[in-house]
């Protein structure tokens, strides 16, 4: 059994770890609500760019553009059977924030089976570390943190995307990132490259294609084009925002679990050091009253050979 001050050295360490995992949750708590605003100040334009694009889209009865699947590829199911893709994962730059990163890296393995090559783009010191242990070659131009995301990274992360995909070096592009469902993280995993025109139009609601019909100058296809990157960069600026609020909430939940934990603990070494300083005392009353009666029984034998 320890004793009383190793104990409480023990408790008084749990203690100064408490103040860390509670200061992180607060700071995790702070980064989430920023990023959310910074969000909330650019979703409705991204919103109404939609909106747009589904309502053009409906005004043609097909689509000739390299960013979207043609009528023989089955309007996008199945990947048309190819060979090469590109893929965006994000992941965060640290860890301490429980399986977010490992449950995205595992999904990225399992596409990655699907295809005989792939073009990784990968957002956090995280996921690259982890790739570069494993000898999983990466795209070297592309490295950009996750703990910042701003709306100017996505749409360099978009324009490098879409310029492996005119230059023909992958005909897929997927995007693996987490995303919160209720009070857990979901790792989603979506192809964003080529474009879908029947998920577009089912996005139009009722009544909102009372629009007159479009011009478009100098052509359908020019002003499709010229949408798409916007519309990228704003899907993937979106990924980024739901990736880092995920982060932040398995930082907390992790902090949360580990406060518990500690409390726990100390709950558990309290009693153990009660029960020590219990013993010691008792231990000492023994002794001193052993001494007491020992100096009584000295005391009266001395007495008594006095009399004699």
């Amino acid at each position: 059994m320890s004793g009383a001050k190793e104990i409480k050295d023990r408790i008084n360490t749990i203690k100064n770890t408490q103040k860390i995992t509670n200061a992180m949750y607060l700071i995790s708590t702070t980064k989430m609500r920023k990023a959310k605003n910074e969000y909330e100040r650019t979703k409705p334009f991204f919103d109404m760019l939609n909106q747009e694009f589904s309502r053009m889209l409906r005004r043609v009865d097909s689509v000739d553009s390299s960013y979207f699947y043609t009528d023989e590829e089955k309007m996008g199911e199945g990947g048309a059977g190819r060979e090469v893709c590109a893929i965006f994962v994000i992941t965060a730059d640290k860890g301490l924030a429980g399986s977010y990163n490992s449950n995205v890296i595992r999904e990225t393995e399992r596409l990655m089976k699907k295809y005989k090559k792939t073009y990784l783009y990968v957002m956090g010191e995280v996921g690259r570390a982890y790739f570069y242990k494993h000898n999983i070659p990466m795209v070297e131009s592309y490295s950009y943190p996750a703990m910042d995301p701003s709306l100017h990274i996505a749409r360099k992360t978009a324009s490098a995307i879409l310029t492996g995909f005119d230059e023909g070096l992958y005909k897929d592009v997927f995007i693996v990132y987490t995303n919160i469902n209720g009070i857990t993280e979901v790792v989603e995993r979506k192809r964003i490259l080529p474009l879908n025109r029947r998920r577009f139009l089912e996005r139009i609601g009722p009544g909102e294609d009372s629009y007159e019909n479009y011009e478009f100058y100098p052509s359908f296809t020019d002003v499709i084009d010229n949408v798409v990157p916007m519309y990228l960069a704003g899907f993937i600026y979106g990924a980024m925002i739901d990736s880092f609020c995920s982060e932040q909430n398995a930082r907390m939940t992790a902090m949360n679990s580990a406060n518990d934990n500690a409390e726990e603990i100390m709950s558990e070494l309290s009693v153990e050091y009660n029960r020590v300083r219990q013993a010691a005392i008792t231990q000492e009353i023994t002794e001193v009253a052993a001494g007491a009666k020992a100096l009584r029984r000295k005391k009266k034998k001395k007495t008594g050979e006095a009399v004699s």
